[in-house]
């Protein structure tokens, strides 16, 4: 969920841009197959520039954020459901992959699952229950030969809340919760499942250099951390992808990705410098756009002296010019944040947005508050990352937002990695009064308690609202969705209201195509279904 290190504008290259951008790549629910290569023109190689370090290729453990899982972990593995991205027009919903069907138990926490037949792993070998153990066991169970601290840790995320599992019959297994779980089957997407023959064959320690799944798309070799090449699963069971091949590079640098592109070394790039959009366009490159998940901005040590007073963290809301920092610096590939919960989420509620441009309001707020004369503070700020856009510029702009009512910020940078390792030992990287980054807060529900609970593992900022805890308890124990989604609705409000962050702005998820790609979707999500993209040959 993060992304690139800052930079500015690249100077095009005559020559590379006379290319055009075309070299590149040349050579509950039943799902509906695409349309595979049985249709017309298709295939081709998809080359993408990716904005940050490739993950690990063995299931879970990743590394690479969102970014990672949606360009690899999502097109190799599968979970027992998935996110269907075929739709654009809202956030994607939960439908079937390893399972076709499943069903929970008057408890609340006893889930029956009906497996998909008639699936094979890219080895050639049937996915059945006996694979679901088997994974689940590697993820869970300290006695199984093939766990690790890594895979438990990892997996503790989204299969950590189950209790018991274990097969019923060769297509059908029951899985038990510890707490009744109301986005249980949305968990699953991310629970990954790998073929046992060829982990028994290489053992943990080396199956992520010949990583097998049931995806798509399966593996045929990498450059770790470097580059990773997929080839299209023949024997996809929702029918095979209409590309041939599908290289994944890693370019964490803006203005390398753009020359990148320009030059044909790749025909897809997540995340160009906004900077470059203009000049892409004109060369013929289509830039791909929708709201999603996706929040940057500010978390505020809330037992800072001035932090601590929800004036202060409303006036700091006020401060900032959003639209300037939407419009001007990110050229429009980013939406204003006016309030905690996302726009492309179901937890948005347009009435909701509080906090417009009003450094009046700011100035009066911050007198009310005893600080009129301001204050100084500090962020520790990422260079890059996924989902993070231009961070050091992007924290520019509100530094110098917040100077003008008297707030002033010093701006520390570190590695992304360094970062999020902190905070998720409950740390403040560089030990400053404030995090900037980008997050995702419903694309996993699971997830939410880790960004506004109280007894959350990770840096929050010390922030703590009962009320909030309350109804995060209550959504998670649902499974009335609709009644799920209000309570985050409401919950997300309360944060909007205690202002614990500085909501900066809402990405749209830009990725700029050379001409020859046909087929992408772009949804309102975090991920990709790739299966519907080919290069023109």
């Amino acid at each position: 969920m993060r992304l690139p290190r800052s930079t500015r504008r690249a100077t095009a290259l005559p020559v590379a841009a006379a290319l055009l951008l075309t070299t590149a790549g040349c050579g509950t629910g039943e799902d509906t197959a695409p349309t595979g290569k049985s249709g017309a023109a298709s295939g081709g190689t998809l080359v993408i520039g990716a904005t940050g370090k490739l993950p690990n290729t063995d299931t879970v453990i990743g590394g690479a954020g969102f970014e990672g899982k949606r360009l690899f972990s999502f097109q190799l593995y599968e979970g027992l459901t998935r996110y269907d991205l075929s739709a654009t027009d809202a956030p994607p919903e939960i439908t079937g992959a390893l399972a076709t069907s499943w069903k929970v138990a008057d408890d609340g926490k006893t889930w029956t699952f009906q497996l998909r037949k008639g699936v094979t792993f890219q080895d050639g070998t049937p996915f059945d229950a006996d694979a679901v153990v088997f994974n689940l066991d590697r993820y869970l169970n300290k006695e199984s030969e093939f766990w690790t601290e890594a895979l438990g840790a990892a997996a503790g995320e989204y299969a950590g809340g189950i209790a018991k599992y274990r097969k019923l019959a060769a297509d059908r297994v029951e899985l038990v919760t510890a707490e009744p779980n109301g986005h249980f089957v949305e968990d699953l997407a991310h629970v990954l499942i790998a073929s046992p023959t060829a982990i028994r064959k290489t053992g943990t320690a080396n199956f992520s250099r010949k990583p097998v799944g049931t995806g798509p798309f399966s593996f045929v070799s990498q450059k770790e951390g470097q580059q990773i090449e997929l080839k299209a699963n023949e024997k996809y069971w929702r029918g095979a992808p209409k590309l041939d091949k599908l290289i994944v590079k890693a370019l964490p640098d803006a203005a390398a990705r753009t020359a990148a592109l320009r030059s044909g070394d790749v025909n897809w790039i997540e995340y160009p410098n906004p900077d470059d959009i203009a000049t892409l366009k004109a060369d013929g490159a289509t830039l791909a756009t929708n709201s999603y998940d996706h929040l940057w901005y500010w978390i505020l040590d809330t037992k800072h002296r001035a932090w601590k007073d929800v004036k202060v963290r409303q006036a700091a809301n006020f401060a900032i010019n959003r639209e300037a920092i939407a419009e001007k610096l990110l050229h429009g590939t980013a939406d204003p944040a006016l309030q905690a919960a996302p726009r492309a989420t179901f937890a948005y509620d347009k009435a909701g947005d509080a906090y417009g441009y009003d450094p009046d309001k700011a100035r009066a707020l911050l007198k009310e508050a005893g600080f009129g004369k301001g204050f100084e503070t500090s962020v520790t700020v990422p260079t890059g990352g996924s989902g993070n856009l231009l961070p050091v510029p992007i924290a520019e702009a509100v530094q110098r937002d917040l100077a003008a009512v008297g707030i002033k910020a010093e701006i520390r940078t570190t590695d992304w990695t360094t970062l999020i390792s902190a905070e998720a030992d409950g740390k403040v990287a560089l030990g400053s009064d404030a995090i900037a980054q980008s997050t995702t807060l419903f694309q996993s529900e699971a997830l939410l308690p880790l960004f506004i609970g109280s007894k959350s593992p990770f840096w929050t900022g010390g922030y703590s609202n009962k009320k909030v805890d309350a109804l995060l308890a209550s959504a998670s124990a649902s499974t009335d969705q609709q009644a799920r989604r209000a309570d985050y609705r409401q919950a997300l409000a309360e944060v909007t209201k205690d202002a614990p962050w500085l909501f900066v702005v809402n990405d749209r998820n830009p990725r700029a195509l050379a001409p020859k790609v046909k087929g992408l979707a772009q949804p309102q999500s975090w991920f990709l279904d790739l299966t519907t993209v080919s290069v023109e040959r």
